[in-house]
């Protein structure tokens, strides 16, 4: 069962999504929020496997409590799915910077929706449509905080660990990434499993986001064109 808290200031949103949420067997809406301190203080109460999280909230932002839910001091890590009205690249890359494992628009449709918190649970993570590989790549490259190259990737992970982030920020599946370096597929599971706490990631999407700001990957290394965000 997917442990879920769902936290927007508004009643009706915060009504109608635990509603939505709640009649699926496989999820259970464990608590609910008005704002972005009382999001926080209910997720460590309750412990759930999916914070979903309203950008603009009073008291906390969305992005704050991210920050504080599964950010790279959090403890333990809460991850976390923002669902907001706002597309824009401060938004977007505040989320994603901030430790969301997904991003998600509020006119998504309702199949969308738990599919990405079905998603984020099992740490692949989502993003919306549109908000394509090559704008991560982009946007990222602009924020970024360390002026590090790709001689990262070999101080921290293994030469295959490596193989297996680049295909992953093309936006390939497990299966994918298994046909293409002849593997099981449980064997790059298995990657993947000691790769993430090693660059201090609880999903797919952040090992991505991770890779182009460490400049493992950069716009234009797979080919040029805009990829689809990773896959399970």
């Amino acid at each position: 069962m997917i442990r879920v808290l769902v936290a927007d200031d508004e009643p009706l949103v915060r009504a109608g999504l635990s509603a939505l949420l709640s009649s699926e067997p496989d999820i259970d809406v464990v608590a609910t929020a008005a704002d972005g301190v009382e999001a926080v203080e209910r997720a460590r109460t309750e412990r759930p496997h999916v914070a979903c999280l309203d950008i603009r909230m009073p008291r906390r932002d969305g992005i704050a409590a991210t920050r504080e839910l599964a950010g790279p001091d959090a403890s333990p890590r809460i991850p976390v799915l923002v669902l907001t009205t706002f597309d824009t690249d401060e938004h977007l890359f505040g989320a994603l910077e901030a430790g969301a494992s997904g991003f998600l628009l509020k006119d998504a449709e309702p199949d969308e929706v738990i599919a990405a918190i079905r998603s984020v649970a099992a740490g692949q993570g989502t993003i919306a449509d549109g908000l394509t590989r090559r704008v991560i790549g982009e946007l990222v490259e602009r924020r970024r905080t360390q002026p590090v190259t790709a001689s990262r990737a070999s101080d921290v992970l293994t030469p295959r660990e490596t193989d297996i982030l680049l295909l992953l920020a093309e936006g390939l599946s497990n299966e994918d990434i298994a046909r293409t370096l002849v593997l099981e597929v449980s064997t790059v599971k298995s990657h993947l499993a000691r790769m993430m706490p090693k660059l201090g990631v609880t999903s797919r999407l952040q090992a991505v986001v991770w890779a182009y700001q460490s400049g493992v990957v950069t716009v234009g290394d797979t080919g040029g064109g805009p990829g689809p965000p990773p896959k399970g």
